[in-house]
């Protein structure tokens, strides 16, 4: 299973209305004079700013979410849906067959430089011209992309971190927002992690009912034992007596 590991750090709720709060997160090395109110909440100028909706009738809105709280990793658990938004890798310039999939020319018949060609792109009178938004080469990547249904494996409250079944846009220390969606259908919780501990005292318990079943075994083979000593000597007087 391919897992991708997201350092989610605490975002400080820089303002709050009825239907929406105000995110920010990281920080930035000046602060603009445009920053100041954020500053006066969060002590820092965040260096991204993001507005994130409530629901209607959620509990979060009546949650004593003020301005200058944190929202942490904890509001996720796991088998939660995700959808995930990042800027995707910058690939330069790139032609039709990396950036759209084109198949190409034909390889024969004296095609010696259509191999990776898109083609015509003409129109004939009518319209006369290229219509925008044509599929050709151009720069690729550096754009917004969103990926659903990404499966929560694993929360760490302790170094803010969650760990996500499946790949997200974006290189490694890029930007991401992250929506809970719902939840993973059939999803069964793991079996919890007995502690160190715990285990301990089970096997001290395993060992002491060991013993103690001994113990008893010992003992009542001690008493099967006498019992057949006392009652032989009894049927061998039982003997004399019948042969007198």
């Amino acid at each position: 299973m391919v897992v991708t590991s997201i350092l989610a750090e605490p975002n400080v709720i820089l303002e709050k209305e009825e239907s929406k709060v105000t995110l920010g997160f990281g920080r930035r090395k000046k602060a603009k004079k445009t920053d100041n109110a954020y500053v006066k909440v969060a002590g820092f100028a965040p260096r991204f700013i993001k507005e994130a909706k409530l629901k209607n009738g959620d509990d979060q809105a009546d949650s004593g979410l003020a301005a200058g709280s944190k929202v942490t990793v904890s509001i996720f658990a796991l088998g939660d849906l995700l959808k995930v938004t990042g800027i995707t890798k910058g690939r330069g310039f790139a032609g039709g067959v990396k950036r759209w999939g084109f198949a190409g020319g034909p390889k024969t018949h004296g095609q010696s430089d259509r191999h990776r060609a898109i083609g015509s792109i003409g129109q004939t009178t009518t319209p006369g011209r290229v219509f925008k938004g044509k599929k050709m080469p151009g720069h690729m990547g550096v754009s917004k992309l969103t990926v659903t249904n990404l499966e929560v494996v694993e929360v760490d409250e302790a170094t803010n971190s969650l760990l996500v079944k499946g790949s997200i846009p974006g290189a490694r220390g890029g930007f991401l927002i992250l929506e809970k969606t719902g939840k993973a259908k059939g999803y069964t919780p793991p079996p919890e992690e007995k502690k160190k501990d715990d285990e301990e005292t089970a096997a001290t318990e395993d060992t002491e009912k060991k013993t103690a079943t001994k113990e008893s075994a010992e003992t009542k083979a001690g008493g099967t034992e006498n019992h057949q000593e006392s009652v032989e000597p009894e049927i061998a007087k039982e003997e004399e007596n019948a042969k007198n």
